[in-house]
């Protein structure tokens, strides 16, 4: 096998990946995006295996060991999508995060040890420097997305009772200062493993790197969890393209630079979305004055209650309806009962649609896969910027288990979260809210909506709820 029809092969694999981002773009093509990642990858993985076939001399052993990791991780990956709840999600996207992370830290060793494996230079001959300047990076960045993305899977989890786990930031002081002198130590070291090739400086580059990884992540709240999942998301693209230079592998540089680049541009998408700049985010520490106050006693304020069968009379009257899903739908895994609801009112001549807030959910597009497990038309769901200018036309808003996305404080100077754009929910002329209870969101900000005239509170299982208002419609 040429090097030439190697290269050609990645390059088919490259187009392959290309399209599949194109394709995951919007909800309609996004079955066919997968399709176009699955025989890219699939190509990728082929060319590489004959690759090291033929660099082993035709010796079987060489892809025994290949076979060996890709049945063990195929069968891995397969159980944990077959099991994996949608509510999880999030986790299992932080756990493959922290994987790549791991993947690139143990190639950017086992080159240390022996780059002339890699075919990086002839046996006996030490690695060149720039060789050592982009492992070192593609270590750096894996170590630093591996501890991160384990700090994110446990704080999306929230099953866990070890304090760094916890979805409140956890901060002390100095730890910007602590922060910046790792940063620097480092760099330092990386440096100094690019000028002399020392093991030393390099394995305690690696031990800072995973030590930061933790640092950059525990002072980030859990209203910052999507942003930060989707930054890892990047870095372990950059891990994998930094890995793809030293190796003088095209595949891994450009589906390294695909995920980087992509991740990169939805962190700021998700940044705007809740009007936090990138930097705030790392600094850490959003929601934790707010979490703190919300943690302890406040004022009891009354509200206005009511039952299933009330909510379904003031919807089975209503011309207009808008449901507003969050992350109390995908708990309760009523996508499906809100659906059949959806549809007994629009057999009653109702106009239904769906708002999907940027940052609903724990990750980026969780609400939107939430309904298209449930075969929602794509036609009834819209963005914010497409719906929000139709809530103060609308009869009826009904929020399924949303918070802050809706929460008006957004619009009170002073307020955690001023300026980050919202569902415009309250201008409907008739809110219907259903909670478990009174709890605040992620943001830890008590939401003035539920206080208003207009709305009424309806406590309980979103699914449980839902179905009884369909009964009650019927």
């Amino acid at each position: 096998m040429s090097m030439n029809l190697v290269t050609l092969l990645y390059l088919v694999a490259s187009v392959f990946f290309i399209q599949a981002l194109k394709g995951l773009s919007h909800p309609t093509t996004s079955l066919r995006g997968n399709l176009f990642g699955m025989v890219g990858m699939a190509i990728a993985i082929v060319t590489t295996g004959a690759l090291i076939v033929e660099i082993s001399g035709g010796k079987a052993q060489g892809m025994v060991y290949v076979l060996g990791a890709l049945v063990v991780g195929g069968a891995a990956g397969t159980l944990m999508a077959r099991r994996v709840e949608m509510t999880k999600m999030p986790e299992l996207v932080a756990f493959m995060h922290s994987m790549i992370g791991l993947a690139a830290v143990f190639i950017a060793v086992a080159a240390v040890a022996e780059p002339y494996a890699f075919n990086i230079v002839a046996k006996g001959q030490p690695i060149p420097a720039g060789n050592r300047l982009e492992l070192f990076l593609g270590a750096a960045i894996g170590a630093i997305t591996f501890s991160g993305s384990v700090i994110a899977f446990g704080k999306l989890s929230g099953k866990y009772k070890f304090r760094l786990f916890q979805g409140a930031p956890v901060s002390f002081p100095g730890q910007h200062k602590l922060n910046l002198v790792l940063g620097l130590a480092t760099v330092a070291l990386g440096i100094t493993f690019m000028l002399t090739g020392s093991w030393t400086a390099f394995f305690a580059m690696l031990a800072l790197s995973f030590v930061m990884g933790v640092l950059i992540i525990i002072p980030i709240g859990g209203a910052d969890m999507p942003v930060v999942v989707s930054m890892l998301n990047s870095y372990s693209g950059w891990a994998a393209a930094g890995i793809g230079f030293s190796l003088n592998n095209s595949m891994l540089i450009i589906a390294g630079s695909l995920v980087g680049s992509s991740g990169a541009i939805l962190s700021y998408i998700m940044c705007k979305a809740m009007n936090r700049s990138f930097f705030n985010v790392i600094g850490g520490g959003f929601g934790g004055e707010t979490a703190t106050a919300a943690s302890g006693a406040k004022e009891q304020r009354p509200v206005k209650s009511g039952s299933a069968d009330d909510a379904a009379f003031i919807l089975g009257n209503a011309e207009t309806v808008i449901i507003v899903p969050g992350y109390g739908l995908a708990v309760a895994r009523a996508q499906h009962s809100v659906k059949e609801l959806a549809q007994k009112l629009t057999d009653k001549g109702i106009t239904v649609k769906y708002a999907i807030h940027p940052v609903a959910g724990r990750m980026p597009g969780h609400m939107n896969v939430l309904l298209a497990e449930a075969e929602v038309p794509y036609d009834q769901v819209f963005e914010m910027e497409d719906i929000n200018a139709e809530f103060g036309q609308a009869d009826v808003a009904i929020i399924l288990g949303a918070n802050d996305v809706v929460n008006p404080a957004a619009h009170v100077k002073g307020s955690a979260i001023y300026g980050m754009p919202i569902l415009e929910a309250y201008k409907a002329k008739t809110v219907i809210v259903n909670k478990r209870s009174m709890a605040a969101g992620y943001a830890g900000l008590d939401n003035e909506l539920f206080y208003m005239d207009k709305t009424m509170m309806v406590f309980g299982d979103a699914k449980k709820i839902i179905e009884d208002m369909g009964k009650a419609i019927e």
